[in-house]
């Protein structure tokens, strides 16, 4: 059957078992009761050959791990096994965390097969990701669109210079006993130190980013930096 389906229907709507029933299985409520519907057998699909090269032994694993199967072989379809799009992502998550390689969606698509993705990743054609080092940080920071975003509408709804506040979040605390202010300023200041948001700011009359001075001295200090005109 899911050969006359696949001659007639794109691959992607070709179903991946096909189970005969004499009967659905029904809910109290007369709707179909999927709990009690019976497991797909892949045995006709998951035959084939064994891993040929230690790749291949490792995505053979991690298919069945993601497929909820004992075993898979080499030649298997990943779709054909019941996989889709999200377990897709899923494996390529897993792929990229066990062999440090990258397939595309994509890719998969097009050698969903062991064997398939073996020679992607042997062959150099799936990509390593790139070693992640320190690069020079520049003295003005770009604003994110998320920044810009924020300044906008702090512009769009100010009545006047200085009066809005929808990103100012008012807390009162009531506080018992002396209170030490040297100590207060002083842990503000290491928090403002750790965090770089809570010392940044956009500066007018620049088009371009933000900073702030780590070594603020004990409070939110801003060093520099920008704002979209």
């Amino acid at each position: 059957m899911r050969e006359f389906v696949a001659g007639r229907l794109p691959e992607y709507l070709v179903p991946a078992s096909v189970v005969v029933l004499e009967s659905l299985p029904l809910t109290v409520n007369g709707k179909l009761d999927r709990a009690a519907l019976p497991a797909p057998d892949f045995a006709d699909v998951v035959g084939g050959r064994g891993p040929a090269t230690p790749t291949e032994e490792v995505l053979c694993g991690l298919f069945g791990e993601i497929l909820g199967l004992e075993w898979v072989g080499a030649e298997a379809s990943f779709f054909e096994l019941g996989g889709d799009s999200l377990l897709a992502m899923r494996l390529i998550s897993r792929i990229r965390a066990v062999l440090d390689a990258e397939i595309g969606i994509g890719d998969l698509f097009t050698a969903p097969t062991v064997a398939e993705a073996a020679r992607l990743i042997e062959g150099g054609k799936a990509s390593t990701r790139a070693v992640l080092t320190p690069q020079p940080r520049p003295q003005v920071l770009p604003l994110s669109f998320a920044q810009q975003r924020m300044w906008f509408l702090n512009r769009l709804e100010e009545s006047e210079p200085g009066a809005d506040a929808v990103y100012n979040l008012p807390m009162a605390l009531r506080m018992s006993g002396e209170l030490d202010v040297a100590g207060l300023q002083a842990a503000l200041g290491d928090l403002a130190d750790r965090h770089e948001s809570l010392r940044t700011i956009f500066p007018e009359g620049r088009r371009a980013g933000l900073s702030a001075d780590p070594g603020g001295g004990g409070g939110p200090a801003a060093a520099g930096g920008g704002a979209v005109e």
